[in-house]
């Protein structure tokens, strides 16, 4: 199963020129990185990153992050993929911009 984290243009070029990312400043402020699934993945943006332009949409596979990946009550009293750990480029089975088009970013296929 995929799941999806969201980085600002920034982030995204720290995460790839360290090869690692303790995540975003609201991971490291709660101490995970924050991931949702295919459902969750569009009101995230909506609610977190209304009208940026400029993000990625990075794609991980749940099954190989092991034991550090927990699923933990968030949003709504949905379940919400938590890493606790950092994330790794070499965790990410893709990635891609998000483009921002009338307001509502496009999230396109995502298998």
């Amino acid at each position: 199963m995929l799941i999806y984290k969201i980085f600002r243009e920034g982030e995204m070029r720290a995460f790839l020129d360290a090869g690692e990312s303790a995540g975003a400043p609201v991971d490291l402020a709660d101490g995970f990185v924050h991931f949702s699934t295919a459902e969750q993945v569009r009101e995230t943006a909506a609610k977190h990153f209304k009208g940026e332009d400029g993000l990625h949409l990075l794609a991980v596979e749940a099954e190989t992050l092991g034991a550090a990946l927990k699923w933990e009550v968030s949003r709504g009293g949905a379940l919400f993929p938590h890493l606790f750990r950092v994330l790794r480029v070499t965790d990410v089975a893709w990635h891609r911009p998000l483009p921002l088009e009338n307001g509502a970013h496009q999230f396109g296929d995502l298998s």
